[in-house]
């Protein structure tokens, strides 16, 4: 992996290098849109760029690979890098883009840690930066070769259905008529869309349906304006703009939150809010699959007119012998419910649980915890994030 010399020279700088990653990252960010407009527009996600949070993502990966170099001289996070990859291979992501990246990241280093910047230093960094390059290249070129779909294709929207206020589930076939390859179930698509400004931006969301179906679905949460962060413009274009009949440009399936192999194990799966539709789609394929393993199904929600896709996730739930459902809401709780955020104080977890997590960063950090201190191991608890991956560079 990572050169002894080189080695020695991150650990020496990583505490520096790591101090500025930030003013690094938002340097990079400047100077590589300055000169490339359209990745901005076509590429990125301008909301999370206006947000901060696809600069603080980026700078918690850079720091938590060279970090895992230096302590794990001879492995590599593939957990972290697959994550990553599946991610990229969505948004189309082709290996020449990683020389840009490079190119714009080693000037910000240089630009805002000046003389500190030696050769040895520059020549220790770039090599980290390419170990990770070219890992993330042979996963995303793998990736593509399994897909065996383009990596955009039109679908059009034969129904849409209102599930509460702020969330709406499209179902979609292809355009062109032709078959619709198996997913597994958790993974997500990119959407693809042109905006008013002429911009063509992306978003991915969840596979909300059963996995052997002839259509996709997607269920689509508004993304409203809080403190800091924009209002969603895809969210807000697929709920204004987009009726029955429209065509969309979606990608193949992404994503490693998916199933694991072994059909006996206790599974315990956890959401919030719009994190539920990857479980809806893992209920569906347990129910399919006829699994008897004791599943435990953890929800919470603002209030029950809140909670999208409750009456899939309780129709899939029923259909499984040893699954037990247990919701929270801030407000409005009926007697079936509890009051408040989730919490697994009172839930018993089985031994040898594997664990599904997806919904808020705050949400999932509590529930891991939580299953931790029941017993769970921290290798059989998997996540999804919508939007960047700041678990790391929160951690």
């Amino acid at each position: 992996m990572l050169s002894v010399q080189s080695a020695a020279t991150v650990r020496a700088t990583l505490p520096a290098v790591g101090a500025n990653l930030d003013a690094i990252t938002e340097r990079f960010y400047a100077g590589m849109f300055a000169a490339r407009p359209e990745l901005l527009r076509d590429l990125f996600n301008r909301g999370n760029q206006a947000a901060g949070t696809q600069r603080q993502a980026l700078a918690g990966s850079i720091a938590a690979f060279a970090t895992y170099l230096i302590d794990h001289p001879d492995d590599r996070p593939d957990a972290m890098l697959a994550r990553i990859a599946h991610k990229h291979a969505s948004l189309g992501v082709a290996p020449e883009q990683y020389g840009i990246v490079h190119e714009h990241l080693f000037a910000a280093i240089v630009d805002v840690l000046g003389e500190a910047v030696t050769p040895e230093v520059a020549a220790a960094w770039d090599e980290v930066y390419w170990l990770m390059a070219n890992a993330l290249i042979a996963v995303e070129k793998r990736l593509y070769e399994e897909s065996r779909e383009p990596v955009w294709r039109n679908w059009e929207v034969v129904e849409r259905v209102a599930e509460t206020a702020d969330v709406v589930t499209f179902r979609l076939r292809p355009s062109d008529g032709g078959p619709v390859a198996d997913f597994r179930a958790g993974q997500y698509v990119s959407v693809r869309v042109q905006l008013p400004d002429g911009a063509r931006q992306i978003r991915q969301y969840s596979l909300s349906g059963a996995p052997d179906s002839t259509l996709r679905q997607i269920s689509v949460k508004r993304v409203a304006e809080d403190a800091g962060s924009p209002a969603g413009e895809v969210s807000e274009h697929l709920h204004a703009r987009v009726a029955e009949g429209a065509v969309l440009e979606l990608s193949a399936p992404y994503g490693d939150l998916v199933l694991g192999p072994d059909a006996d194990r206790p599974l315990l799966l956890a959401s919030a809010g719009i994190g539920v539709t990857p479980m809806i789609a893992m209920l569906a394929q347990l129910a399919q699959d006829g699994r008897d393993c004791p599943v435990t199904v953890l929800h919470g929600d603002r209030s029950p007119a809140a909670h999208a896709l409750r009456a899939d996730q309780e129709t899939y739930a029923a259909k499984l012998p040893e699954a037990r459902v247990h919701y929270w809401y801030e407000e409005d709780a009926p007697e079936d419910a509890r009051t408040g955020l989730v919490d697994l104080t009172d839930i018993a977890v089985a031994p040898g649980t594997r664990a599904y997590l997806c919904g808020p960063l705050p949400f999932m950090r509590t529930v891991r915890t939580q299953l931790i201190g029941k017993g769970v191991a921290p290798a059989d608890i998997h996540y999804e994030v919508f939007g960047p991956d700041l678990w790391l560079t929160q951690g």
